[in-house]
């Protein structure tokens, strides 16, 4: 059963309790109809929880390549389809913290969607997420299902967010994902057209070619800085659940927050060995446009001790 099967039935089980309610007792032959249609509709969905459900997104074209409701250049709809495949991929891997900047999209294969059919209104296809594996009843977290979310908001953030809150979901999917939400993007606006995403009940439609431009720029690579800075201070704290730490420069007030990244195993080691001691650090450094940047600590190898400020 598919998300929008389950909330048909679940819409129809609230209006039938309604009309059972407010229905006479003496009407027995109505109700009697009414009252089998509620027990088969309750049926259809004992047992079901969200979690088992299968989702379906909904991905849409305005612009050249669109005949209204009737048609879609098949030329771009196969590139389109696939480059968007593509970018959902990704962004599961970085959810993950999977991603690498080079080598090959890990699972892949595995977070293919299915096309199962096209859209109405404007034309576009309709995508069913990945199955669980038999015997599996919860999705992995990290996997297709965010990654949908999380690229609806990159779309969102993009058309009308801050270059913070762009650069808070850069951080969090990887750039490399974002690169191939760009591209998408990118191809579809070469082509004279503009898209929408439909995912959860949320629904995101770029309003024409103009905005799609501006939020290619913010999510192009030119716009999105990684570098590496090294810094002396002291870590003040490490959140292992959180993945998190805060650190202090020696010649600043400001504390620095930041995230630490999937190499490291042991974070318990941070605070037993580095916390309130002098170090030397590299940290890779994400920044959108203006934004603040976003910290990371990718290795252990990465810290040593500290150097003059001088020598850095």
């Amino acid at each position: 059963m598919n998300y929008v099967e389950y909330l048909s039935y679940a819409s129809e089980i609230n209006e039938l309790e309604a009309i059972l309610a407010n229905m006479s007792e003496e009407r027995v032959i109505d109700r009697m109809s009414f009252e089998s249609r509620l027990a088969s509709a309750r049926a259809a969905i004992a047992g079901v929880t969200l979690d088992q459900l299968v989702y379906k997104a909904r991905l849409t074209f305005r612009g050249k390549p669109v005949s209204g409701s009737h048609g879609i250049s098949a030329d771009f709809a196969a590139k389109a389809a696939g480059n968007f495949s593509d970018a959902v991929a990704a962004i599961a891997a970085g959810i993950n913290e999977d991603l690498r900047y080079m080598g090959p999209i890990p699972d892949k294969q595995k977070n293919q969607l299915l096309i199962t059919g096209t859209t109405i209104g404007s034309f576009g296809f309709e995508f069913e997420l990945p199955q669980p594996p038999e015997g599996v009843l919860f999705a992995e977290p990290g996997g297709v299902n965010n990654a949908l979310e999380k690229m609806q908001q990159l779309f969102q953030k993009a058309a009308e967010g801050t270059d913070d809150e762009v650069a808070e979901l850069v951080d969090e999917i990887h750039p490399r994902a974002v690169k191939k939400v760009a591209d998408f993007l990118e191809y579809v606006a070469e082509q004279d057209a503009w898209c929408g995403l439909e995912f959860k009940e949320k629904f995101f439609r770029f309003n024409g070619k103009d905005q799609l431009s501006s939020s290619i720029r913010r999510l192009k690579e030119d716009n999105i800085h990684t570098t590496d800075e090294v810094l002396a201070g002291e870590f003040q704290g490490v959140l292992p659940y959180g993945r998190s730490f805060e650190f202090k420069q020696l010649d600043h007030k400001d504390v620095i927050r930041g995230k630490i990244g999937p190499d490291i195993d042991d974070l318990d080691l941070l605070n037993r060995n580095y916390l309130h001691k002098p170090v030397t650090v590299k940290f890779n450094v994400i920044q959108v446009g203006q934004g603040r940047p976003r910290y990371t600590l990718s290795s252990l190898d990465d810290i040593s001790d500290a150097k003059p400020l001088n020598q850095l």
